[in-house]
């Protein structure tokens, strides 16, 4: 029965030590997957600038290239705009110059011009 008794105590010691050994494995690995946990934040976090930075390096490279566009698009605009004008300006010359070289005929090329409008639009309405 003492060898029993000494036997059930040793067990109860080994379990013992064995239960505080591993509260201190854990408490290892733990702290271990913390520092894993924290390099692999720092890790990412660095990654996060890095690709923030590439990303507004790229932004200003494409907001450049779009004010490009612009500038191009509106110096065309206004060449197509002051182009058109002059087009249209001379139209109205040769237009107030042919009507005062003949009056009458063009009085009456309006009123003819009228007149078929107005047929077609009263045509319209019955």
């Amino acid at each position: 029965m003492a060898t029993t008794k000494a036997a059930r105590t040793a067990v109860k010691n080994d379990i013992n030590t064995l239960k505080d050994d591993l509260k201190v494995l854990g408490a290892e690995e733990k702290a271990r997957l913390r520092e894993k946990a924290t390099a692999a934040e720092a890790r990412l976090r660095a990654k996060a600038a890095e690709a923030e930075t590439r990303l507004r390096e790229e932004t200003d490279v494409l907001r450049e290239r779009a004010r490009g566009y612009y500038d191009t698009a509106r110096v065309r605009g206004r060449e197509y705009y002051d182009d058109a004008s002059e087009r249209f300006d001379e139209a109205q010359r040769y237009l107030v110059e042919r009507v005062q070289e003949r009056p009458m005929q063009s009085t009456g090329i309006a009123l003819g011009v009228g007149v078929v409008l107005g047929l077609l639009l009263a045509g319209r309405r019955r």
